[in-house]
């Protein structure tokens, strides 16, 4: 791990690794949204529901919740996104707060982190 510090940055290599390990998360997230997307819609087409849940509120909550976790979905693609766009100009896996290496093993864990796990820890940002 100490070899990992010392670099400036990930080789061609390891940035190839992390962008299918993104792009893979991509395409689970991207499903997951148009899943939330695809309920809320349901939901509002729903007649029968919008009658019977003004009584009891479920589908206005349903709704509330289902819309969190689009939005939530949204960032997170939006992130990994982002993450992508570092691999491109290899900046990829450079902490913010440092300027040294993230370590592979958040970035697997966390492949759109943008700070070490020290920076976090200590928050900087």
């Amino acid at each position: 791990m100490a070899a990992t510090t010392n670099r400036m940055r990930y080789s061609d290599i390891e940035l190839e690794e992390f962008r299918s390990l993104i792009i893979e998360k991509l395409e689970k997230a991207r499903f997951q949204l148009a899943y939330y997307l695809r309920q809320l819609s349901e939901l509002a087409d729903n007649e029968d529901a919008k009658i019977k849940n003004l009584d009891d509120g479920v589908g206005s909550a349903e709704r509330e919740q289902l819309a969190i976790l689009a939005a939530r979905q949204r960032s997170h693609i939006e992130h990994l996104d982002n993450a992508l766009l570092r691999i491109h100009n290899k900046v990829y896996g450079i902490c913010r707060a440092t300027g040294k290496l993230i370590s592979k093993e958040r970035l697997r864990a966390v492949p759109h982190a943008t700070l070490s796990v020290d920076a976090k820890r200590q928050g900087l940002t």
